[in-house]
């Protein structure tokens, strides 16, 4: 590098430097807070509460969330969960941030050459300084790394005790097999996501350990026949990606860890996503009896005692009000219920249908059965 390369590189830096001294966070915030100023970033998360949405937003900082892959759907998840005000994430990856990766979310060209966890939580901590993070930039397949993984799962909570939830954002089955062994063996609940290879289609999967399908439970073509992903790849040939689709993904999957953590709503146990047709299918998947995972046949079974010792909620079913009764059983039900129509509608509107009112039919003359010759006799008689 010449002199001038240098001294380029020099004034480069001094730049670089100013506006990291420029760009301070802000300072921590102790409490949330629902008043409704431009200095607080938490006012539009704590309406939620105000509007019966959620019943304790605040306790969002209570959650400790794992988020296994820091790429196209792990970046966005965590960049969501930390605008959320969670608090503490724990961040797994093994790879760097290169230039290829500018067509997703997140990342910066500024932070190529930079682990994927460190790039991230540097820029996470500016968003939101009140969240913990925590950063392990390893591969978690390895006997070694899969040990530690399973200690920080463990241990890796703001109480040092358990995560709350585990998401794998991965983009490979063998690290899915090992986040799916890590939480059937420490019965741990997370969620899976993925998307295709033609970037065009997507899922997540809550997978509730005995009581849902686990990954195992229903493999890929790939995981089953025991083919080496490796082998697949060629030189040259890469996967398609979208951000809008990865995007997409990393919604719905911090929407319904959102809802688990905080109870509002119901979770989605499948829910897929098809940007061809805008297709959103759902489904419920229940747990293979035969499961090659010991750990999931054993999880199915407690979970099955669990259900057959639950006790049991009587259902009520309302009658309808009897009007009649005979001796005989013979009930009839009230519908005799006056309808009233308004037929005064905004002008350029119109009802769709009306209620003909009910039509009087007037009593006909009674007839004596005399006729009118009769009666002209009658009257000449007289």
């Amino acid at each position: 590098m010449s002199v001038e390369e240098l001294k380029k590189r020099i004034s480069q830096l001094e730049e670089e430097l100013a506006v990291m001294k420029n760009n301070q966070p802000r300072s921590k915030i102790d409490t949330m807070s629902s008043e409704v100023v431009d200095s607080n970033p938490y006012s539009r998360l704590m309406a939620l509460q105000r509007m019966g949405i959620v019943e304790n937003y605040q306790a969002i900082r209570s959650f400790t969330v794992a988020v296994v892959g820091v790429g196209g759907v792990g970046s966005v998840t965590a960049e969501m969960l930390t605008r959320c005000g969670i608090g503490k994430l724990l961040l797994f990856d093994y790879d760097t941030v290169e230039l290829a990766n500018m067509n997703r979310l997140f990342f910066q060209p500024h932070q190529s050459g930079l682990s994927k966890v460190k790039a991230a939580s540097d820029t996470l901590q500016f968003i939101n300084p009140d969240v913990q993070f925590e950063v392990h930039n390893m591969n978690i397949t390895t006997v070694e790394n899969f040990d530690k993984f399973i200690d920080r799962l463990n241990r890796g909570s703001l109480t040092g005790g358990r995560v709350d939830l585990v998401l794998s954002c991965v983009d490979n089955f063998e690290a899915r097999m090992a986040i799916n062994t890590a939480c059937n063996e420490q019965h741990m609940n997370w969620f899976e996501s993925g998307v295709s290879e033609n970037a065009v289609s997507g899922h997540i999967q809550a997978i509730f350990p005995g009581e849902t399908a686990c990954f195992a439970c229903a493999p890929p073509l790939i995981v089953a026949t025991g083919i080496d992903e490796k082998t697949l790849k060629r030189d040259g040939v890469c996967a398609a990606s979208l951000p809008t689709t990865m995007g997409i993904v990393a919604g719905f999957l911090v929407q319904n860890t959102l809802k688990y953590l905080l109870k509002f709503g119901s979770v989605t146990r499948y829910l897929g996503y098809n940007a061809m047709q805008d297709f959103f299918p759902t489904m419920n998947l229940k747990p293979n009896p035969t499961c090659d995972d010991r750990y999931c046949r054993a999880n199915q079974q407690k979970y099955a005692e669990q259900l057959r010792l639950a006790p049991k909620e009587e259902v009520v079913v309302e009658e309808e009000a009897v009007v009649h009764e005979e001796e005989w059983g013979i009930t009839l039900v009230d519908e005799s219920v006056a309808v009233k129509e308004d037929k005064n509608v905004a002008p350029g509107l119109e009802l769709a249908y009306t209620v003909d009112a009910p039509v009087v039919e007037e009593p006909a003359a009674e007839d004596d059965g005399i006729s009118l010759d009769q009666l002209r006799a009658a009257f000449k008689s007289m």
